[in-house]
């Protein structure tokens, strides 16, 4: 067997790795290591010049194998496996080292700990690379479709984007009516439409497309097969309401429906029946019945001739390449007496204050029959909380807060803006709106986290009180009409579609990329995107835009007619395997088969859905799992090094 040829090259990353790890102690320590033939330092290894000088050194020395020592493979083991391609070289021969977040990063208080754990790192790779073999990624056909789940901003925008690429695209809403959150609201903040315009103009394009397909009160209830064919059920809910029917007679059913519950739409600010109609914002403008709430009395149908509610659920199976996720948020909701929140019914939210300026006529502003004069508006109401709580910025309540408050004194007579905040964040061209409100008299007072205004609901107006920071720690009181709570985005409550795709979370809650940067839309499932606020909060441009960046990863995955997984995935030795069903169990991926093999039940492997994350190896008896490039042999020598 052919001896083979290392290369190893330790990065400086600026100074985040060389201001803690000496790299030049690191190199010579590997240098006079077996199989490795050339040791470098560089100051920035990702850098175009020094991966031409790699491409140029693989060709010169003959080289088998690289290993960069550098920060985390999450941001460029693409990179140099990519270096290695150029070079001729298989590019699963690469072996990355991480020395910056496990050597330099967590050791920045001992340079000589964090230099000889950095020494151990690369000879660990040296190690790995001697195992490594030249490896083909495994290629399936791909359905040219991709089903986007959520029709809110972002699911539409991204659904017309990939139409437009002469792609197959079914759109899946598990509500009524497309929208989402735009249409709940009138004016916007960061663009000149209002969310009735914008929702109305990009419904009448998602019609008009032939390639598009339109689910609504339809939600995902399975999925099975993996990138380039994934097969999803689909259960969709009937509206019970016949497409022709009579004005009159509908009205009828909605007067004699006995079931009242709280309105979503208007964010609980009125009530609805269990059947009613749309609002201009919401499409398709067909009248529903809300299946949930429905008591199945018979009364409405008795009046309406186009009522059916024997009507039953459907299931449709689909098949498609791609999955484009964007499930959208929901507005934070506070604590029973967080800053007097259900104490008090003139302390409301930031979306209910919205719907009820954007929904009010008249010069004067008029709230559970009082005239609204002085507002209070409380910030970062489930955002930038304590540890445990919603510690995250929401990103887009300070820049919303001052567009109502702006929008309320231009509409309505004698009204002053008092904002409570720990620090504005109008970030952008929205600083426009902040200078705006400041011209027009709004006033500011600012706390801090550990000194947060206080709500006093016992008296007749609520009253807020804080120590203002910007008048040196002066204790103001405001008696406020009206108390409007800046309520962040958190996740969807419903977390159906990410159990159901297995999509990792972040520590926020959210539903996470595998790199910000590098890769804003992916996640580690293969064939399925993310885009808009379910990945984080966002404003309504920004989720436009993650949109679009989806729709096209999601059209890039498929176009081909065929897509390529990785190889580095899970082997089952069929001799020694007598299948138990632990590793079936063990697997998040739903990646191993029960097949029967030579007349006996074994485990098999489905390549393209297996991510070799190892979780079925230690809970094989037998010992008949092998991951490919993290062999028992490969691990073993990597221990030895380390020790």
């Amino acid at each position: 067997m052919k001896k083979k040829k290392l290369g190893v090259y330790i990065c400086h990353c600026g100074g985040n790795i060389s201001d803690y790890v000496d790299v030049e102690k690191v190199r010579q320590a590997v240098e006079g290591v077996d199989l490795v033939v050339l040791s470098k330092t560089t100051m920035f290894a990702c850098s175009d010049a020094n991966q031409r000088d790699m491409v140029d050194d693989i060709k010169k020395y003959g080289l088998d194998g690289v290993i960069v020592a550098s920060c985390s493979p999450k941001l460029h083991l693409q990179t140099f496996r990519n270096v290695s391609q150029r070079a001729d070289l298989n590019k699963y021969t690469y072996v990355h080292a991480n020395i910056r977040e496990q050597a330099s990063w967590a050791h920045s208080d001992n340079k000589a700990g964090a230099t000889e754990k950095a020494i151990h790192l690369v000879k660990a790779a040296i190690a790995k690379s001697s195992y490594a073999e030249a490896l083909e990624t495994n290629k399936v056909k791909a359905l040219k479709s991709v089903a986007v789940i959520g029709a809110g901003i972002a699911g539409m925008k991204a659904a017309l984007s990939l139409a437009e690429k002469n792609c197959e695209v079914i759109l899946i809403e598990n509500t009524p009516f497309v929208g989402g959150r735009v249409a709940q609201w009138d004016s916007l903040s960061t663009i000149s439409e209002t969310g009735p315009e914008l929702i109305s103009r990009l419904y009448s394009e998602l019609l008009s497309h032939p390639n598009i397909t339109i689910y609504t009160n339809s939600e995902v209830v399975s999925n099975k097969g993996s990138v380039g064919n994934i097969t999803l059920k689909i259960k969709r809910t009937p509206r019970y309401i016949q497409g022709f029917y009579k004005k009159e007679e509908l009205k009828k059913a909605i007067e004699v429906c006995p079931v009242q519950v709280d309105d979503s739409f208007t964010f609980n600010l009125s009530r609805r029946k269990a059947i009613y109609e749309n609002s201009a914002a919401q499409f398709p403008q067909l009248p529903v019945i809300d299946s949930l709430n429905c008591t199945r009395c018979g009364a409405c149908e008795k009046v309406c001739s186009a009522i059916n509610l024997s009507e039953e659920e459907e299931i449709i199976e689909l098949a498609v390449g791609s999955v484009l996720v964007a499930t959208g948020f929901d507005p934070y909701t506070p604590q029973y007496n967080e800053y007097g929140y259900g104490t008090s019914e003139y302390v409301i939210t930031l979306p209910q204050f919205k719907r009820l300026i954007d929904s009010h006529n008249g010069d004067r502003l008029v709230f559970k029959k009082r005239n609204i004069k002085n507002i209070a508006y409380i910030y970062c109401v489930g955002s930038r909380q304590p540890e445990g709580g919603n510690t995250y910025c929401s990103r887009n309540c300070c820049t919303s807060t001052i567009h109502a408050a702006l929008t309320a004194r231009k509409k309505f007579a004698d009204i002053n803006n008092f904002h409570f905040n720990r620090g504005l964040r109008t970030y952008g061209k929205q600083e426009v709106l902040y200078a705006d409100s400041l011209k027009g008299g709004d006033i500011y007072l600012q706390s801090t986290g550990s000194d947060l205004p206080v709500v006093n609901t016992e008296g007749k107006k609520p009253i807020v009180k804080v120590n203002d920071i910007l008048t040196k720690g002066k204790e103001i009181e405001v008696e406020a009409d009206l108390v409007v709570l800046v309520t962040g985005m958190v996740p969807r409550s419903d977390t159906t579609i990410g159990t159901l795709f297995k999509l990792p979370k972040g520590r926020d809650k959210f539903y996470n990329e595998v790199h910000m940067k590098l890769r804003p839309v992916e996640t580690v499932i293969d064939g399925i995107t993310i885009a808009g606020t379910c990945q984080g909060p966002k404003n309504s441009m920004e989720s436009v835009n993650s949109a679009l960046s989806a729709a096209t990863k999601s059209y890039s995955i498929i176009n081909k007619g065929e897509v390529e997984s990785e190889p580095l995935v899970a082997t089952i030795d069929s001799e020694k395997c007598s299948w138990c069903g632990n590793c079936e169990k063990a697997c998040p991926f739903d990646a191993i088969l029960k097949v029967e093999k030579e007349g006996r039940w074994v485990a098999d492997i489905n390549n393209t859905v297996c991510k070799g994350c190892g979780m079925c190896a230690p809970v094989c008896e037998p010992d008949a799992i092998n991951l490919i490039a993290c062999s028992s042999n490969e691990i073993m020598s990597i221990i030895d090094a380390l020790v």
